[in-house]
């Protein structure tokens, strides 16, 4: 075919069958627009490769062929981009949901009573034994100031001071935490 019959027959193929193929086209990837770019992107890769096709090819088939292709190609892209979102929208619902268990399980006063609690731990260690010893029957134990300063073989008014002393220092190392308490106690 000479180049001037190449034109000639791609001018009456684009003029006769451009519709047919847009039709064709729309029928599945239902975008009128997108359905053109197809359709005349497959008719210019046709102009481009004509000199590679067989003399015997049929035009029309090899060019529905193109854009049939395409389609597929776009559609498949869609089904990624579709899976990739449906991924996105799940991963960001199980992070939701774990935020929202988590914050329904967070109990508070738990949290803030054993984070007390550990500082209790931590500044009865630091006192001398005997204070700490005579704290913890007093407040732990339930034990009376005389039992205590019975069972120790000191006075009550000594137990009384390292009682006082315990919980003074006590007092500092909670001194953060006393507005709180008190704020949760009401």
């Amino acid at each position: 075919m000479t180049d001037n019959n190449e034109i000639q027959t791609f001018n009456y193929i684009f003029t006769n069958y451009k519709e047919r193929f847009i039709h064709f086209a729309r029928t599945y990837v239902d975008d009128e627009m997108l359905a053109e770019d197809i359709t005349v992107e497959s008719l210019m890769y046709y102009w481009e490769n004509r000199k590679e096709l067989d003399s015997h090819t049929n035009i029309l088939a090899y060019i529905l062929t193109v854009i049939k292709h395409k389609c597929l190609d776009h559609l498949r892209q869609l089904r990624v981009q579709e899976n990739y979102i449906e991924y996105i929208k799940n991963n960001e619902e199980r992070k939701l949901n774990l935020r929202v268990a988590t914050l329904e399980n967070c109990n508070p006063e738990e949290i803030f009573s054993k984070e007390v609690q550990e500082i209790v731990n931590k500044t009865l260690l630091s006192l001398p034994v005997q204070t700490r010893d005579i704290f913890i029957r007093s407040r732990y134990q339930n034990q009376s100031h005389k039992r205590i300063a019975e069972e120790l073989n000191i006075s009550t008014k000594a137990v009384e001071f390292h009682i006082t002393k315990a919980l003074k220092i006590l007092r500092i190392t909670l001194k953060d935490y006393l507005p709180a308490l008190l704020f949760l106690s009401i």
